[in-house]
């Protein structure tokens, strides 16, 4: 029996029958692995990127916006790319460039980095949460914000939970009124979109923009309003 114990011992641990509890062990661990590394998956998801092409209402299609969105858990990046050029007759009168990132947590906004480029001359913006303010640093000073503050960048419903926005080219901080949220369908790229239409006004009655969500959240269409007209967003595909 001892010989028998002592030979099984000085088998190469390769080599070793495993004792049933081992076997249990084992299997429990590689479970729990599993279930880890599919939490991890789960808590990290997919990047969801949405292409919008822009349409402006005096001189047609002009560029591109995209927003890239990213979750984890708690935690949001939200990454934008704007592609804007106006042309006439082969010349371009007016060209605008930006690459932004807004810092989530929950629905607060943690920090923004911004940079736009109009026509050569770049702004940029610098923005971090502070106790309970949102303080974003810009070339034209200070803009303090209450911390439920909103960036005027509509990639999720979450964008209509406050009534301060702040504009992620200039800095500049409006206090808005929302309202709508009738169920609407919308053509877009060739679909029929079921969707609820949001206003957002400024408090001197001006409407700002226009944001259509589909069923899912998701903005299919936002409208800008100026005064040079309305800039239209439209999702594509």
């Amino acid at each position: 029996m001892i010989e028998h114990y002592l030979a099984w011992n000085r088998q190469a641990p390769e080599n070793r029958p495993m004792k049933p509890v081992l076997r249990i062990l084992a299997a429990s661990i590689s479970v729990a692995g599993a279930l880890f590394v599919s939490g991890l998956a789960d808590a990290a998801q997919a990047p969801q990127k949405l292409v919008y092409s822009i349409y402006h209402s005096r001189y047609g299609t002009i560029g591109t916006y995209t927003n890239t969105v990213m979750r984890n858990g708690d935690d949001t990046t939200v990454t934008t790319e704007i592609r804007i050029a106006v042309s006439f007759f082969g010349v371009t009168l007016f060209r605008q460039e930006a690459s932004r990132q807004e810092r989530w947590n929950g629905e607060r906004l943690v920090s923004f980095h911004g940079v736009t480029t109009t026509n050569g001359n770049a702004i940029e913006l610098k923005g971090s949460a502070e106790g309970d303010h949102f303080v974003m640093n810009t070339p034209y000073g200070e803009t303090v914000a209450p911390a439920n503050v909103r960036l005027a960048n509509p990639w999720s419903p979450g964008i209509l939970g406050s009534n301060m926005l702040v504009t992620p080219d200039r800095g500049h901080l409006d206090e808005v009124r929302v309202s709508g949220g009738d169920a609407m369908t919308l053509s877009l790229a060739g679909h029929q979109v079921r969707a609820k239409k949001y206003e957002v006004y400024l408090l001197d009655g001006r409407k700002k923009y226009e944001i259509d969500l589909d069923e899912h959240g998701t903005p299919v269409q936002f409208v800008l309003f100026n005064q040079d007209g309305s800039v239209t967003f439209s999702l594509n595909g």
